[in-house]
């Protein structure tokens, strides 16, 4: 198991690169003491994430870049996910259920992110982008497995 890792990508903003972004936070998060599960938790969180940047964020322009670091320390994976999109008017508005920018959209990435994670911040400045942090710590239980104890 291993306690520090850091990986950081930039992708252009086209759907493809979603899955791409969940491999890579599967892979970093695979590294600790997750389940199976909490994987899977993590990887639906990152695409909820990625995917606003892209829809949201940069309206589908392909030319732009989302920028994502993985962060395994002591244990607690810290993910970011970050663009220099629109940004949000109102964060805790655009954190309710089924708010969105989008009418083809149902509006519930950030109730997904919040629900599979442990901690979600968002940070956002209209014309300069939104930064979204997402923690997950494994279950206490499962940390003690990987450890052998």
């Amino acid at each position: 198991m291993v306690t520090h890792n850091r990986v950081i990508v930039e992708l252009a903003a086209i759907p493809e690169n979603v899955g791409v972004a969940r491999l890579m936070a599967a892979m970093v998060a695979a590294q600790g003491a997750f389940t199976v599960a909490e994987v899977d938790e993590v990887k639906l969180a990152v695409s909820e994430a990625v995917t606003n940047a892209i829809v949201h964020g940069y309206r589908g322009d392909a030319r732009r870049m989302v920028r994502m670091e993985a962060t395994l320390d002591d244990g607690t994976l810290e993910i970011v996910v970050a663009d220099e999109g629109r940004g949000i008017e109102d964060v805790e508005l655009a954190r309710q259920a089924a708010v969105t920018s989008d009418p083809e959209r149902m509006g519930l990435g950030f109730s997904f992110m919040e629900a599979h994670m442990d901690e979600v911040h968002v940070e956002s400045a209209v014309g300069r982008g939104t930064r979204v942090t997402m923690l997950k710590r494994p279950s206490a239980r499962d940390v003690a497995a990987a450890r052998g104890s």
